[in-house]
């Protein structure tokens, strides 16, 4: 392990100074990790690749900013994070969601899910409506608060809690379908 971290370490101090081979391992070190957050919050690969690009440029022109080197997975992470919060702001329709239209609603029932095929459910989540997927990410995979949430993305801490409620109703509903037809 102090050999891996040696070689991070390393490794930063030259991309730190505009070295192209140290960037780019850890370009391929951290892309694919990276990629994943951008297509699940984004939902499609062209957007995706596009906030992945920009959050690598701006890692590496900011990289006189990090203190630890060690640190480096997770300050890329909150970079390509409000990368794609960026995105979605210039993206998303942001719309209220009423739950009392809606006569199906449970509180944080998550057994339902716990024997299904991750795939399937990366595949729906990608699917769900920008506002949800944005939020159901943001809280459930990158532990935001709905406070958090409505701060980064200029909407009401309501309407963060109403996209989560919609998100988790529709993801039952598809994956609850897609194994009735599917199995």
């Amino acid at each position: 392990m102090e050999t891996a971290n040696h070689i991070l370490t390393d490794l930063v101090k030259k991309a730190r100074k505009g070295n192209a081979e140290a960037q780019s391992s850890l370009y391929h070190q951290f892309s694919k990790a990276m990629f994943n957050i951008c297509i699940r919050m984004a939902g499609n690969r062209s957007d995706a690749e596009d906030i992945l690009q920009d959050a690598f440029i701006l890692a590496f022109k900011s990289l006189h900013q990090l203190k630890d080197a060690l640190t480096f997975g997770g300050w890329l992470r909150r970079i390509v994070v409000n990368e794609c919060i960026k995105h979605s702001k210039k993206s998303f329709y942001w719309q209220d969601w009423e739950e009392a239209d809606h006569e199906h609603r449970t509180e944080d029932a998550v057994e339902w899910w716990q024997d299904i095929d991750m795939a399937i459910i990366h595949q729906q989540i990608k699917a769900l409506p920008d506002g949800c997927r944005q939020v159901f990410n943001l809280y459930v995979l990158e532990n935001y608060s709905h406070k958090q949430i409505a701060e980064n993305l200029g909407i009401s801490e309501g309407t963060s809690k109403s996209q989560y409620s919609r998100a988790k109703q529709l993801l039952k509903e598809r994956i609850t379908k897609h194994i009735a037809l599917h199995g």
